[in-house]
């Protein structure tokens, strides 16, 4: 091993042990009762095992050499209620540390989601989706893991071969440091191992995360697979990922299990050693076998503890690669924290204010010095070339990104020093991809509102014009849409996402390219329900056809992240060196 690997090696290794002390002082409190009992039911596993050991003695000398039968039956009796308290013991601590273990794995998954819920959408955009579900179903199993590894190597599998080695110097001292000497060796080559393991471990869980990766996205787009004929390319992309992670698997596994051939060679050699010795002694040295035969047992028993002490720093290894991508994420900073003395949003008219507002995903700014008032109650819509930052204004209303520098207000009150809950409980949005969850119709309207009745859905998808299709559906309101809505067509899903909306029923009404996915027909209807909608609301509406919003009371022009001109349809309709003139020309030409 190089000195750099080693140094490495080292610094990852004091890295584990905090991760391992951070589990249990996350954890220990909650279940210091139930880790109590598990604990005890342990130590009488080590005790018991020890003890078949220690009695073998009496058992051969007594009943072989000496034949007393009176003494026997009690020793008899003695390993038949030993054996009886160690089944029960080790279906106890098996039973509860499980118990435990699955109680783990549901808060972290639980802490999970909910970190993941508050980090903003900058993080996701950087993370990989697939990555992401994996850690929250799979490597939250590590920590489940190097708990029960931790509690039982210590409380059953240290105590039960320190135990026996205790039977093996009172029998032997002489033969216990014959057997001592073959120790050393197989450490430095399980450590040797356990610094592999680690390293191929991160890279098997990489590439399954890529595995699962291009599996989710084929099967969300699988219709433009199809379509371009993409199943021969993703199908070797998927190959070639798979053969990688099966064999990062395969070297995990021949890592993990070398171990036991140099547990097994070392352990065969000191038994043939004091087996040998024992029979010198026995033959030519006229010894009884009693105490040859126990120490013989002893050591073959604390074989097993031994073994599995010895593969401890390997699974440790595999387990604290786990255990800090859980806490990788969990450790995440959410960086739109609330300030500390946030307010509850009191929206009376529905103002909206831009105050110099700059704002930026990475280092290039998107935004640049936004200023505008959008009138409460009324309708402004935001158009302009892609990529001028109308779907941004959009985002930095409801607090999916905070800006740079400026103010965005609601009736005067700065969005920033209100808590999040109440601003968003004030505003219904609908995204230019609809997004359905699973469940049925009725329960993805209801999402808008969960307090919401059967009545008011209802009429929330009358006037988004798709109770009729509804009804139609094989279940009406109580049809299961499918993954991500494909029992529906684009301009369902978008109805429906635009009813979800309206159930909401709140002040201000969000709408980024609400209609881009619907065709004429069904533009034309949802144009009227969106109009139904606004009496009384303010509504920001971006629409990549002018003539959906050339009604609206106000128009704001963007290009290149700022605001280039402003006022009614007819009036920038009629400039005509304007960008606004000149985008609706092209559009009515396209008709």
């Amino acid at each position: 091993m190089s000195a750099d690997k080693s140094k490495n090696w080292q610094e990852d290794r004091a890295a584990m042990w905090p991760v391992i002390r951070r589990l249990f002082m996350e954890n220990a409190r909650d279940h210091v009762g139930t880790y109590a009992v598990a604990i005890t039911c342990l130590v009488t596993v080590a005790l018991c095992t020890a003890f078949t050991a220690w009695v073998m003695e009496s058992v051969v000398n007594e009943a072989f050499s000496n034949k007393r039968v009176g003494l026997v039956i009690w020793i008899c009796l003695a390993i038949f209620v030993t054996f009886a308290i160690k089944g029960f013991a080790t279906y106890g601590q098996s039973v509860l540390l499980n118990k435990i273990g699955n109680a783990i794995v549901a808060k972290y998954q639980k802490r999970l989601y909910s970190h993941l819920m508050a980090l903003n959408l900058g993080y996701f955009a950087d993370a990989r989706s697939a990555q992401i579900a994996a850690t929250a179903t799979q490597n939250v199993n590590g920590i489940r893991e190097t708990l029960n590894l931790a509690v039982t190597s210590v409380a059953r599998d240290a105590l039960t071969f320190v135990a026996l080695v205790g039977v093996m110097i009172s029998k032997d001292w002489v033969l216990t440091l014959l057997v001592a000497v073959t120790a050393p060796p197989m450490l430095l080559a399980v450590r040797y191992l356990a610094q592999r393991v680690r390293s191929a471990t991160r890279e098997s869980v990489e590439y399954n995360s890529h595995v699962s990766g291009v599996m989710q996205e084929t099967i969300q787009g699988l219709t433009i697979v199809k379509a371009f004929t993409m199943e021969d390319q993703l199908r070797g992309r998927m190959d070639g990922l798979v053969d990688i992670a099966e064999k990062r698997a395969n070297k995990i596994v021949r890592l993990s299990e070398r171990t036991s051939p140099i547990t097994e060679s070392f352990a065969g050699a000191a038994i043939a050693a004091v087996i040998g010795y024992a029979a010198y002694q026995s033959i030519y040295a006229g010894q009884l076998p009693g105490a040859f035969i126990s120490f013989i047992a002893a050591m073959l028993l604390a074989y097993d503890p031994a073994r599995r002490l010895a593969k401890l720093q390997v699974q440790l290894e595999k387990a604290y690669v786990n255990a800090k991508m859980i806490f990788d994420i969990l450790d995440t900073p959410i960086p739109m924290r609330e300030a500390p003395d946030a307010k509850p949003l009191e929206v009376t008219e529905g103002r909206i204010e831009f105050r110099n507002v700059q704002f930026g995903y990475r280092s290039e700014p998107i935004v640049k010095g936004i200023s505008f008032i959008a009138e409460g109650g009324k309708s402004t819509a935001i158009a302009g070339p892609s990529g001028a930052g109308k779907s941004t204004i959009i985002s930095l209303i409801p607090r999916f990104y905070d800006p740079r520098e400026g103010q965005i207000l609601i009736d005067g009150q700065d969005i920033s020093q209100v808590t999040k809950r109440s601003l968003r409980e004030n505003l219904a949005y609908v995204s230019q991809a609809p997004l359905l969850f699973e469940g049925t119709v009725r329960d993805n309207i209801r999402y808008g509102r969960p307090g919401a009745t059967d009545a008011e859905i209802e009429e929330a998808a009358r006037q988004a014009y798709a109770h009729d299709f509804i009804l139609a559906l094989p279940q009406g309101y109580d049809t299961p849409v499918g993954e991500n809505g494909l029992n529906l067509s684009g301009g369902q899903r978008q109805r429906l996402s635009i009813a979800r909306a309206l159930v909401r029923n709140a002040p201000i009404l969000l709408l980024d390219e609400a209609t881009s996915a619907l065709d004429s027909e069904s533009e034309s209807a949802v144009q009227k329900a969106i109009e139904h909608a606004m009496h009384g609301r303010t509504v920001i509406v971006i629409a990549h056809r002018l003539s959906t919003i050339s009604e609206a009371d106000k128009i704001i022009v963007m290009e290149d992240g700022r605001i280039v001109e402003e006022g009614s349809h007819e009036r920038l309709a009629h400039e005509e060196a304007g960008l606004y003139a000149r985008l609706n020309r092209l559009q009515i030409r396209e008709k």
